[in-house]
C-alpha cells in the first residue's frame, strides 16, 4: 500500500466482489425453505434444522478459518470458499431426500465460513483511516447479494423449476478468473503464535471483556434476525403469498440492510459506534411487531425497515472488533460475526419447536423484545477514538 491512510480501492472492490458472489449463492437457502417444505412435507422443526445446519456450518466454525487466514496467504482460501458454495447449494435443488438436502446445504455453507473471516480480516488492512466505511462497503457486497439472490431464485424457480437450479453454478465459476487477478495476497504474519489457543490469547487476551460484549450484542441481533426471516417466510407462504412475493419480502429486508450498511459505516466514523447501536436496537422492536402482525402491502415497507434496523450494526461490529484487537483481524472477525451467527443458528431448531407448539406469530412477538433487552449491554460497548473528517 502506497499510503496507509488512503483506501486501496482495488483491494476493497475485490473484497466486495468476493463477498457478493459468495453470498449470492448463500442467499438461495432461505427462499428455498418453502419449496423444500412443500416438496418433502417438512415440519417447522425440520425447517429450523435446515436453517440451523446452514448457520452452524457457515458461522460457528469460522474461528478455525479466521485463525488460518491470519497465519497463511489468503487468496486461494477465498477462491475455494466461494467455489464450494456455488457448487453445493444449487445441487440441493435436485436432492432426492431430506438428508441429502441437509448434507449439501451444510457443505455449501462451509464456504461461507471460509471466505467471510478471511475477507473481513483483509478489509481493515486496506481501509486506511476509513475502517467503518470500508467495512460497510465490503458488507454491502453481501447485503446486495442477499437482496438480489432471492428475487433471482424465485423468478428462476417459477420459470424453470427447482431441478434446474444447478444450471446457475457457471455464473459463480465465471467470476473466479477476475477475482484471482484482483484479490490481494496477505503476508499472513499478523500473529506470532502458531497454535490456535496461543493465537487467541495474543489477539484478544487483553481485550476479551469488550470482545465478549460485542459478541453478546451481535448474538442477540443475529438470533432475532434469523428467527424472523426463517419463520416469517414460511408463514407468508402458508398464508397464500406466491414464491415471488416471499422472495420480494426477503429482498426488501436485505435492501434495507444494504442502505443501512453504508449509512452506519459512515456514521460510526463520524459520531462513534454506541449512538448507532442505540438507535438501531431501540427502534427494532416496535418495527418488528408491526411487521409480524402486518398484512397485505404493508408487509413490504415494514420488511425494508426491519432490515434497515436489524442489519445496521452487522458490519460496524466487525470494524469495532478489529480496532480493539488489530493483531488478529480475521480471528476476532470470525468470533464476533461467525461465532455469534453460528450460536444463533444452533437455536433455530429450538425456535422451530416453539413455533410448532405455540404458533409462529406468538413466538416472534416475544422475540421482538430482545433488541430492547440488549440496550443494557450496549451501555458497556467500547468506543475507540473517533475519526475526524473524511
Amino acid at each position: 500500500m502506497a499510503d496507509a491512510a488512503q483506501i486501496n480501492k482495488k483491494a476493497i472492490f475485490a473484497l466486495f466482489l468476493i463477498h457478493f458472489i459468495g453470498d449470492f449463492f448463500q442467499s438461495f437457502i432461505r427462499p428455498m425453505l418453502p419449496v423444500l417444505a412443500d416438496k418433502f412435507s417438512l415440519s417447522l422443526t425440520q425447517v429450523g434444522m435446515i436453517t440451523g445446519i446452514a448457520t452452524f456450518m457457515a458461522f460457528l466454525i469460522q474461528p478455525i478459518f479466521g485463525y488460518l487466514a491470519d497465519r497463511y496467504r489468503t487468496r486461494l482460501i477465498l477462491l475455494i470458499g466461494s467455489l464450494v458454495g456455488a457448487i453445493c447449494i444449487p445441487l440441493a435443488g435436485i436432492a432426492p431426500y431430506f438428508g441429502i438436502v441437509l448434507l449439501l446445504i451444510g457443505m455449501g455453507s462451509i464456504s461461507s465460513a471460509i471466505y467471510h473471516p478471511t475477507a473481513a480480516g483483509m478489509v481493515s488492512a486496506h481501509a486506511g483511516r476509513r475502517t467503518g466505511l470500508s467495512m460497510s462497503i465490503f458488507g454491502l457486497g453481501g447485503t446486495l447479494a442477499f437482496a438480489l439472490g432471492p428475487v433471482v431464485f424465485a423468478g428462476y424457480i417459477t420459470l424453470w423449476g427447482l431441478h434446474r437450479l444447478p444450471y446457475l453454478t457457471p455464473v459463480g465459476l465465471s467470476v473466479f478468473v477476475l477475482l484471482f487477478v484482483l484479490i490481494p495476497a496477505s503476508d499472513g504474519k499478523s500473529l506470532t503464535q502458531r497454535d490456535f489457543m496461543g493465537s487467541l490469547r495474543e489477539s484478544i487476551g487483553e481485550v476479551w471483556k469488550p470482545v465478549v460484549t460485542i459478541w453478546a450484542i451481535a448474538f442477540s441481533r443475529a438470533f432475532v434476525e434469523q428467527t424472523l426471516l426463517t419463520f416469517m417466510l414460511v408463514l407468508t407462504a402458508s398464508e397464500g403469498h406466491s414464491l415471488v412475493s416471499v422472495g420480494s419480502i426477503l429482498s426488501l429486508f436485505t435492501v434495507g440492510g444494504s442502505v443501512s450498511a453504508i449509512a452506519s459505516g459512515h456514521l460510526v466514523d463520524r459520531i462513534g459506534y454506541k449512538p448507532v447501536y442505540l438507535f438501531s436496537f431501540a427502534l427494532s422492536s416496535p418495527c418488528m411487531l408491526l411487521f409480524i402482525h402486518g398484512s397485505g402491502w404493508k408487509m413490504y415497507p415494514m420488511a425494508f425497515l426491519c432490515g434497515f434496523l436489524l442489519l445496521a450494526t452487522l458490519f460496524p461490529a466487525l470494524a469495532l472488533a478489529q480496532k480493539i484487537a488489530p493483531k488478529g483481524r480475521s480471528l476476532v472477525s470470525s468470533i464476533v460475526m461467525g461465532l455469534a451467527l453460528g450460536t444463533a443458528g444452533i437455536m433455530m431448531p429450538f425456535a422451530g419447536m416453539m413455533a410448532d407448539v405455540f404458533g409462529i406469530r406468538t413466538v416472534l412477538s416475544y422475540l421482538a423484545f430482545i433488541p430492547l433487552a440488549a440496550l443494557f449491554l450496549i451501555r458497556n460497548l467500547p468506543e475507540p477514538g473517533k475519526s475526524k473528517g473524511l
